[in-house]
């Protein structure tokens, strides 16, 4: 449980950072925009107390806003996305259900199933992160455009550092 904790801090510390000075810099045009802080939340293991997961969630959301002067969207999108998660979670079990403890990943579920947790739970933060954004309905066009464009961009993000832990350690995170 020690080596977990020691993971998940450093994970969260290095997301932020990594976040902060370099993808926040970083705009390919006005629509598509890298959130990779959110695989913070993707790699918390299965059997995390949900709980939990919203503490951290809004904990990660809450020191991205103080860093980007952002008032709050992104505790708000984050905290959502931690919500999510255990839903996502339990309707994407495999029949015999999680091996418990385990770290969602390419190599322990599968490129279809960690692609699809991943993408989905990238969208629910971004979709509420682009609404609260905007929040008003004209240019909703604009908005679900941004957040399809930057969900693509964020889950191959996220697949990209799937291959490069995997290519390295052979495990993920374990």
């Amino acid at each position: 449980m020690d080596r977990q904790i020691i993971t998940i801090s450093f994970r969260f510390i290095g997301l932020v950072l990594l976040q902060l000075f370099i993808l926040n810099n970083i705009q390919f045009s006005s629509i598509l925009n890298p959130f990779l802080y959110v695989y913070f939340l993707i790699a918390l293991p299965v059997d995390f107390r949900p709980s939990l997961a919203l503490l951290l969630g809004f904990l990660l959301g809450l020191t991205i806003d103080i860093f980007c002067q952002t008032l709050g969207i992104h505790t708000i999108a984050a905290t959502f996305a931690a919500f999510c998660r255990p839903y996502i979670l339990l309707y994407m079990a495999p029949r015999d259900g999680y091996e418990f403890s385990r770290i969602p990943s390419v190599r322990q579920m599968g490129w279809l199933w960690f692609t699809t947790y991943s993408g989905l739970l990238i969208l629910m933060h971004h979709l509420t992160l682009f609404l609260v954004e905007m929040f008003r309905m004209s240019g909703l066009m604009n908005t679900i455009g941004k957040t399809f464009g930057s969900t693509l961009l964020t889950l191959i993000l996220v697949l990209i550092t799937q291959l490069i832990f995997i290519k390295r350690s052979g495990s993920t995170y374990e």
